[in-house]
């Protein structure tokens, strides 16, 4: 049944929503896809930078308004996100516009660092200027980052098209070995307390 999908089909037609999608959510593991989806030709580079844009833009902005009027309600109820939260705290006092800008980049800080920031009382207008500026920096950094990275791979293996079903599959395990990783982590930390 793998070998009768038309993984190409599903990407273009999809692809861009995919990208929207995951990037309302998390991102990087999609952008890297997206990019070497572009790279490929499956998807235009300019579109998964817009849709990525948008997706991390409004997820931010999702998660700011959350917090702006349920933070101090729902932040104490993260507990397993206390340490993540106390950083973006410390950020946010020290340096209110630059953690808005660096918390899509910092690990462990993607969901809960608007958040954060919307509780914080940090004007929404500054918010939402310095966010698309992130998220268009952010989307780019990674859809080039996959972009390369299928260049390397093309280099490394020639022709990609029989290979682009393992390489997608590949991620995926890698992605869901990475989650039950840090998963194990967290169980382990829990546990010690």
């Amino acid at each position: 049944m793998l070998e009768h999908l038309d993984l190409n089909a599903l990407i273009a037609v999809y692809g861009y929503w995919v990208i929207f999608i995951g990037c309302l959510l998390e991102g990087e593991t999609v952008l890297i896809l997206g990019g070497m989806a572009a790279h490929q030709g499956t998807l235009q580079t300019l579109h998964v930078i817009g849709w990525a844009t948008l997706g991390g833009l409004l997820g931010d902005q999702l998660l700011f308004w959350t917090g702006r009027y349920s933070g101090e309600r729902l932040l104490p109820k993260l507990k397993r996100h206390r340490s993540a939260i106390e950083r973006v705290e410390g950020l946010i006092h020290r340096h209110p516009m630059t953690s808005v800008f660096a918390v899509r980049f910092l690990y462990g800080m993607r969901l809960v660092g608007p958040m954060v920031i919307g509780a914080s009382g940090l004007a929404p207008w500054r918010f939402a200027l310095i966010n698309v500026l992130s998220a268009a920096i952010w989307a780019t950094l990674f859809v080039g980052a996959g972009y390369w990275a299928g260049e390397a791979l093309q280099h490394l293996l020639g022709d990609l098209k029989p290979y682009r079903l393992p390489i997608f599959l590949g991620v995926l395990a890698l992605v869901a070995l990475t989650a039950v990783v840090r998963h194990w982590r967290r169980r382990a930390k829990a546990s010690q307390r």
